[in-house]
């Protein structure tokens, strides 16, 4: 894994890339082979609170968690944690569909995973499914739409792009704009 450690609001310490490189180094365990990925680390500190956010580009999925504490090493043990329960969901779904896959007759080529690195069970219950229309219109006037129904993202059409989008609230108060590239 190659690192790409940056900090805002703070001074990042040999000390810390070290924990962070020898923490997040432990989740190659969870592949065969070396990742040939960039990780792209970013350390903060807001407010006394300090925040680590963490995205791993794979083949075909973005492994990304984001963690906030008092203490910054807290912040990252909890952080890796996060990252190896999405790792052993992305690399039991892997394994569940090479199976189905080669159940049926195909012939696919998966990522080289060891299966005794998933032990636990994941089982997905989508319990309620929604359906709406979508009404053109700007991210501001979605945002305006999203506080007065107190929900934490709301999906629109935009006016501009006729593109369906999401806007929705960060962690630290402001928005994000999800679009389709």
């Amino acid at each position: 894994m190659n690192f790409n450690i940056r900090g805002e609001n703070m001074q990042v310490t040999e000390a810390l890339r070290d924990y962070v490189e020898k923490k997040i180094g432990r989740l190659d365990r969870y592949f065969e082979s070396p990742l040939p990925t960039d990780v792209h680390v970013t350390l903060r500190v807001l407010r006394g609170e300090s925040t680590i956010e963490v995205t791993i580009p794979l083949t075909g999925v973005i492994i990304r968690a984001e963690e906030t504490h008092d203490d910054m090493y807290a912040a990252i043990d909890l952080v890796v944690e996060k990252l190896e329960r999405q790792m052993r969901k992305h690399k039991t779904k892997l394994i569940r569909k090479a199976r189905v896959d080669n159940s049926r007759g195909l012939v696919r080529e998966a990522e080289p995973v060891a299966v005794a690195d998933y032990l636990e069970d994941v089982e997905i219950d989508i319990v309620r499914t929604k359906r709406f229309d979508l009404k053109p219109m700007d991210a501001e006037e979605a945002v305006m739409q999203m506080d007065m129904l107190g929900h934490s993202f709301f999906v629109f059409q935009n006016s501009d792009t006729s593109d369906v989008n999401v806007v929705y609230r960060r962690h630290d108060g402001r928005y994000g704009l999800i679009e389709p590239k």
